[in-house]
């Protein structure tokens, strides 16, 4: 029988972390995020697996102890909070720019600055547009469950290593704590160095034997012309992830004529907002992206010919929403609903929205929060 165990989101990407066989992680405690390292320290993987668990003394510590970890090779990962994460953002970009593979978790909390302990999803153009310096993408997976925050662990790590680029788990705090019945992974052994050269290439810092030129992980280059060709492959890299790793889940969208767009918890009040339109007899449907980098344009761009208007639900100001606007190309009206600092949007102020914007009577008061239409 599949393990099947009662965890909250945190405590299921530690718990993965263990089982998928990471080498180790490096982390600071921050609101809403911080029972991943406490879970990890009260499991003592270093007796199951070896794993190593540091709290180290700072964001920046941890997100440079990454970088060290990733360079020889290892399965690292990191996770952190909103205003954590922004201190790490100059070592994500260092660790982007030397093409080494980690996972870093940011369980969202509300901003700008501090902000508030309460969940938030307002760290979207930190996450896909950039968030450290140059021209550098992060995978970024979008969980909607506590499932998925166990399944995207080992998934993260795959798509690291394939692509040799960090990934991101980009969650909010609701995901972080609630509770959910979740089926574990199967344990996998940690790789050996020799393992990880024969899967993932000979690229790692790991000495140097006879049969190679020694290898170092760095992202300077003063020769510009030289810097100009890495970008260059980056860029193609980027295309391929692009081409490869879309990720997005449609739900109701076959016969729909409103379409909602919206990740992670937004998403779970959205198809329930689905059901309540349905019941009404509107034919409303839900796109989810799954991943935010690469995004899901074309599912967006496909429904376009035969909906009358979308409508995207997010814990922000209205971040991806430009986005879903670049997937429509001015052809269809796009509806913004956000709630920030903490607050949650309901389905009931969801399809009340909805409803005003189908009747005409779009009013941007009508429903707590911010909404507009571009």
């Amino acid at each position: 029988m599949t393990e099947k165990i009662l965890l909250k989101g945190n405590e299921a990407v530690a718990l993965a972390a263990i089982r998928c066989g990471c080498d180790a992680y490096f982390g600071y405690p921050i609101t809403p995020q911080s029972e991943i390292l406490e879970t990890l320290i009260e499991q003592h993987p270093e007796k199951q697996t070896g794993m190593v668990v540091l709290q180290a003394e700072s964001e920046t510590a941890a997100i440079n102890m990454l970088y060290g970890g990733a360079a020889c090779g290892k399965k690292v990962m990191t996770s952190s909070s909103s205003p954590g994460i922004s201190l790490m953002a100059e070592g994500i970009s260092y660790i982007a720019g030397a093409e080494l593979p980690c996972i870093i978790v940011n369980v969202m909390r509300g901003g700008p600055g501090l902000g508030t302990i309460q969940p938030g999803q307002a760290d979207y153009f930190q996450t896909v547009k950039g968030g450290g310096h140059g021209d550098y993408r992060l995978i970024a997976l979008a969980p909607a469950s506590v499932q998925e925050m166990n399944d995207f662990v080992e998934l993260g790590f795959d798509l690291a290593f394939k692509y040799r680029n960090p990934v991101m788990i980009v969650t909010d705090g609701v995901i972080g704590q609630m509770m959910e019945k979740v089926q574990l992974s199967p344990s996998k052994p940690r790789l050996t160095d020799q393992e990880i050269e024969k899967l993932y290439g000979d690229w790692a810092t790991t000495g140097k034997p006879a049969y190679r030129k020694r290898n170092i992980a760095t992202s300077l280059d003063l020769d510009p012309g030289k810097q100009e060709q890495f970008n260059m492959h980056l860029r193609k890299k980027y295309l391929e992830i692009e081409r490869n790793e879309v990720r997005y889940e449609p739900f109701m969208c076959e016969d729909a004529e409103y379409i909602l767009v919206a990740y992670g918890l937004s998403a779970r009040v959205c198809r329930k907002t689905v059901e309540l339109a349905r019941e009404a007899g509107i034919k409303a449907g839900l796109i989810r992206p799954v991943t935010l980098f690469p995004y899901p344009y074309k599912a967006i761009e496909s429904v376009v010919p035969r909906v009358k208007g979308i409508l995207t639900v997010e814990m922000s100001a209205g971040q991806m929403t430009e986005d879903v606007a670049l997937a429509v190309k001015g052809k269809i009206p796009v509806w913004f609903h956000g709630r920030t600092g903490g607050m949650l949007p309901s389905p009931e102020d969801v399809f009340s929205l909805l409803k005003n914007i189908i009747n005409g009577t779009f009013d941007s008061a009508d429903v707590p929060g911010i909404n507009y239409q571009l």
